[in-house]
């Protein structure tokens, strides 16, 4: 293990659960990892490695079956696990936001029925707000769920679900306007469904179709998928707190933990192109001497090291602030913003390092080229973040008077 991105105060356990994923990702994923993404095949036997170390229910509270580990400890573990392959984490990400959202708003039934059999990842998690034609406008969604007797009936298509059809539980966001006046403010007017379903593709259940794989051009294995409702009936029980109009506060606070983990993938994934680059720069020679001897890969691997190690530090303290029960959109925000930004910029600097050979799929940081684009539109684009940062520290820094 390297000097960079280390923790400071981290617990006798924290660090040995961290040391333990590190151990893996390098025993199990590292090898075989640009193999299976260059066939794009879902890891399976990576993830049923990942259930026995307990990842899955890292998170859920004890009561549950979980290890009620904190939200730096899931953070510096996707870290890792982004180090060997992003889409890996990509598959526990979307699970752990469902799981977080049950047990921050879900009644005492749903995280009863839900939270223990997600924690031994027999039900795996996916969510869904994004849509074909709104991208981060999460406001502007049109997928609705109208209410029949003890029923609700979904009617819409979603987009860039992440575990779509390996899933069996999606916490879809839809609009519901009963019990709104004409005039409700569109986010006091949706509502979190939780949907269950068989894993697989086609229609998994009645008025639910999951069409095949997206084709992308990297963040591949994992399946992102289009989700089709036309007529699905969900109980009214499966309504997340059993109450309706509180979907977009439930998502929301959702994807303020998951931009916290798209930080640590970003920083995962700089590490390892980090470790790509200073490796390759000692075993290549030019001009009679290894090319790290150069000033000009000297330059690039001192400017890769201080962005590893500033993006660690910001995804950090943005994961200890919400842990210490406080709000952390600005420094979520903030450390998405930078992780992604740093992370394309290190992996370009590794290419670059790796001359031609970069641009053979035989050296593994062409795979991270293609997957660190990624990082920057997943979880609401850069430029979402940087409306969020700025809104955010006007109202910090508001004048008087």
């Amino acid at each position: 293990m390297g000097r960079l991105a280390q923790t400071e105060g981290l617990t006798d356990i924290q660090r040995e659960i961290v040391s333990t994923v590190r151990d893996f990702v390098d025993k199990e994923i590292i090898p075989v990892a640009t193999e299976l993404e260059h066939r794009d095949e879902y890891p399976t036997r990576i993830v049923e490695g990942l259930k026995e170390l307990g990842i899955f229910g890292l998170m859920i509270p004890e009561e549950y079956g979980g290890l009620g580990e904190s939200l730096l400890t899931y953070a510096l573990c996707v870290e890792e696990i982004a180090r060997g392959w992003m889409s890996v984490s990509g598959i526990i990400n979307t699970h752990f936001i469902v799981a977080y959202m049950l047990k921050q708003h879900g009644t005492d039934e749903q995280k009863e029925y839900f939270l223990p059999r997600m924690a031994a990842g027999e039900v795996r998690g996916a969510f869904s707000m994004s849509e074909p034609g709104l991208g981060s406008d999460v406001s502007a969604i049109t997928t609705k769920g109208v209410r029949d007797g003890d029923e609700y009936v979904l009617t819409g298509q979603k987009m860039w679900l992440t575990n779509g059809g390996t899933s069996s539980l999606v916490a879809v966001l839809c609009r519901t306007d009963e019990g709104h006046p004409e005039g409700t403010a569109p986010h006091r007017s949706m509502t979190t469904f939780l949907v269950e379903k068989e894993p697989g593709f086609g229609e998994v259940k009645p008025g639910l179709t999951i069409p095949g794989k997206i084709d992308k051009m990297g963040y591949k294995g994992v399946d992102t998928t289009e989700l089709i409702l036309d007529g699905l009936r969900v109980p009214e029980n499966r309504v997340l707190g059993g109450r309706t109009g509180r979907g977009f506060y439930q998502m929301m606070d959702g994807v303020e933990v998951g931009r916290v983990n798209v930080a640590a993938r970003g920083c995962g994934v700089a590490q390892r192109a980090f470790e790509l680059g200073v490796s390759y720069a000692q075993q290549r020679h030019t001009f009679g001497k290894p090319i790290a001897q150069h000033q000009a890969i000297q330059f690039k691997l001192a400017e890769m090291a201080t962005k590893v190690e500033a993006a660690h530090a910001l995804m950090v303290g943005a994961a200890r602030k919400k842990d210490s029960g406080q709000r952390n959109d600005l420094e979520a925000g903030m450390a998405k913003y930078l992780a992604s930004e740093y992370c394309k910029e290190v992996v370009e600097d590794a290419f670059r390092i790796h001359g031609g050979y970069g641009f053979s799929k035989e050296y593994e940081i062409e795979r991270l080229y293609r997957e660190a684009p990624m990082l920057l539109i997943g979880e609401g684009t850069a430029e979402i973040q940087k409306m969020i940062v700025g809104r955010r520290l006007l109202e910090e820094y508001k004048i008087q008077g």
